[in-house]
């Protein structure tokens, strides 16, 4: 065998080469053919379904969006109708109407059960009072002063019970949690407990004997309701007040870019840590952009796509009988197979060097950009407070609104704009319509140019932008222990969403041990004596 068919044996990746024997030939033939069927088997790409993303891409969609040119044309060519729906997609549109009505109608079940034991609370004194009146009223002992001024303390009682679980309870619902909160859960078979204890004694004692003491069974309705109080102060304690010590030091790590976030949290339970977390995250977060991850990922490889791996040391297994002239041969591929081994790690060492000139350059167009848009910016605003100046002599019919304002400005910093949320991976963050709603907004407020820019020179948190650019539909909380279980020292779950997932590690604060020293105030005090008489 020569040198090129020794070479060829020997690649992953080999070149065109040309072979002075037949067995040469046959062997890259060979060769070359179980190349391609091993690349037929290992480049299967598997279609997934598309997931609508954060940021509302629209290379990831495929919808028709708001274009990146603002105007301008352009021309996109894609390899899949829009339009089509395949296997994956349909089974994906189920499950997500599934899980829609599943949440839907756990949560309108919720609310029932809520509704029906409020009623049930609130009924059963009342009951209390009425059935005697309306069973055995000809029996029944009348009603002295403490008596009617028990009515008063029970109308009072019921009307500030009805105001407290109105404010607790019957508030809008901030998410829908994967378990039921175990505290308010046992509020309620509390509640339910005690009116179904209260009902029993009530069948037994009055209604079965039919007492005569009206004054009693009102004493009895009344003290219903003061149980009712107290169980709404232990909710108070439990809902509201068990959380509000620091308890745990939690930090929450972003998957994509490494984004680090550290809040202090009380005794929750893993979910509710999780929607406390959520919650601080639209607010302190970073708007998610993948669009500077995938920058990072195509530089790394074409890097990689300039690599070729040799086997040095392996042997041919078809290579023929051993000879002067094919061991002087496969010696010759050897020593050019490590040579380019050589050249490709010097070429790995040198990328750093390459890393860091993109960067600068990165850089350098991201602040020259910065200056045309700072200086675009400047002249619309000059041009804005002229036409004000001009307009104050106008009359009152024909003064622009800040609306036409923004959009006679628009242009002239537009294409400075553009260019700069392109340089910085922004573009799919803000469409035209934003920003001009947006420059309106400034126009209206009498805020400065810098005001304006600074939605656009820096990354702002997630709920700053659009809805449909930032809205994920649902998390999903991946935990090894229970989600109703409490935060303990070092536990560890993940809220994973479309495009990346958040990894929250929690610390147990430390005890923390004060101690005093007492500092007697006379040590801090001292006698300067002076002397009356000076050396000459």
């Amino acid at each position: 065998m020569d040198t090129e068919s020794t070479y060829s044996g020997y690649s992953y990746y080999s070149g065109r080469s040309r072979s002075s024997h037949r067995h040469g030939e046959r062997s890259r033939d060979h060769h070359k053919s179980r190349s391609k069927d091993s690349r037929s088997e290992k480049s299967v790409t598997i279609n997934m379904p598309p997931a609508e993303p954060l940021l509302g891409d629209s290379a990831v969609r495929g919808e028709p969006v708001q274009d990146d040119n603002w105007g301008e044309t352009t021309t996109a060519v894609t390899g899949t109708s829009e339009h089509s729906l395949s296997q994956e997609d349909i089974v994906r549109i189920t499950k997500d109407l599934e899980d829609s009505v599943g949440l839907d109608c756990r949560r309108y079940l919720t609310l029932t059960l809520t509704v029906i034991l409020g009623l049930l609370v609130f009924l059963t004194p009342l009951a209390f009072l009425v059935l005697p009146h309306l069973l055995w009223p000809e029996k029944l002992q009348g009603c002295g002063t403490a008596c009617e001024g028990l009515f008063i303390s029970v109308a009072f009682k019921l009307l500030i019970l009805l105001l407290a679980i109105w404010a607790l309870f019957f508030r809008p619902p901030r998410a829908g949690l994967p378990r039921v909160f175990v505290f308010r859960a046992l509020l309620a078979v509390l509640v339910l407990l005690l009116v179904v204890s209260y009902w029993l004694f009530y069948g037994v004692r009055i209604l079965d004997s039919q007492d005569e003491n009206y004054q009693g069974i009102v004493q009895y309705a009344v003290s219903l309701v003061d149980a009712l109080l107290f169980i709404h102060y232990l909710a108070i304690v439990l809902l509201e007040l068990r959380q509000l010590q620091l308890c745990f030091s939690v930090c929450v790590t972003r998957s994509t870019d490494g984004e680090t976030r550290h809040y202090n949290l009380g005794q929750l339970s893993i979910q509710r840590a999780a929607l406390a977390i959520l919650e601080h995250y639209y607010c302190d977060f970073p708007v998610h952009n993948p669009a500077l991850l995938s920058a990072s990922k195509s530089r790394a490889a074409k890097h990689l796509a300039g690599l070729k791996v040799y086997n040095v040391d392996g042997e041919c297994p078809e290579a023929p009988a051993e000879g002067p002239g094919n061991n002087a041969a496969a010696g010759l591929a050897h020593s050019q197979s490590r040579a380019m081994i050589a050249a490709a790690a010097r070429r790995r060492d040198s990328s750093h060097n390459e890393l860091y000139y993109e960067e600068a350059e990165h850089e350098r167009r991201v602040r020259k950009r910065k200056a045309r848009l700072v200086v675009a910016v400047e002249e619309a605003f000059t041009h804005i407070k002229h036409m004000q100046e001009e307009e104050q002599k106008k009359a009152p019919g024909d003064v622009m609104d800040p609306r036409e304002a923004a959009q006679a400005i628009f242009p002239s910093m537009a294409r400075a704009l553009q260019k700069y949320l392109r340089t910085t991976k922004q573009q799919h963050c803000h469409s035209m319509e934003s920003i001009q709603q947006h420059l309106a907004f400034c126009i209206t407020n009498s805020m400065t140019p810098k005001a304006f820019l600074e939605s656009y020179l820096t990354p702002g948190p997630t709920l700053r932008y659009s809805r449909d650019h930032w809205l994920a539909r649902q998390w999903t909380l991946i935990s090894e222990a229970s989600v109703t279980s409490g935060l303990k020292d070092g536990t560890v779950f993940l809220l994973k969403c479309v495009d990346f997932s958040l990894v929250v590690t929690s610390k147990k604060i430390p005890y923390i041990q004060l101690s005093e020293e007492y500092i007697d105030p006379k040590s801090h005090k001292f006698v300067l004596r002076l002397q009356s008489e000076t050396s000459v």
